[in-house]
């Protein structure tokens, strides 16, 4: 087991690590649109969901893998009328069309939009 850290994706906010590799795979943590080089959110779901498509790209390149090796994601979404621009933001980066579970919930850290994990193949 390895732990990922990267200082292109934001540091971790609590007892956790940025991702993992285990036996090959690599597990990520939810990212949130943190911007790494100064800690802003961006407005907007269609910038936050970019924001956080790019820190796991981030954590996935510090593993030695990539989005095309990807093969799960969860995704979570602060509001559901937001679906519709989130995918079109995720599909540019995810064209690979791993699995994926999408769910509203109550709300997120830091109040952001959405947040992102992800599973891929070395």
């Amino acid at each position: 087991m390895d732990i990922i850290s990267t200082e292109k994706a934001p540091g971790a906010i609590g007892p956790y690590s940025q991702g993992f590799e285990v036996n090959g795979l690599v597990y990520t943590s939810g990212q949130i649109p943190v911007d790494p080089a100064d800690g802003t959110i961006p407005q907007g779901i269609e910038a936050q969901a970019g924001q956080s498509c790019r820190n796991v790209g981030a954590i996935l390149e510090a593993a030695g893998s990539g989005f095309d090796k990807v093969f799960k994601t969860t995704c979570f979404l602060a509001d559901m009328d937001d679906f519709a621009v989130f995918n079109q933001v995720y599909a540019s980066y995810f064209v690979s069309k791993p699995a994926r579970s999408c769910v509203a919930v109550k709300t997120l850290p830091k109040g952001v939009l959405c947040e992102i994990e992800a599973i891929a193949v070395k």
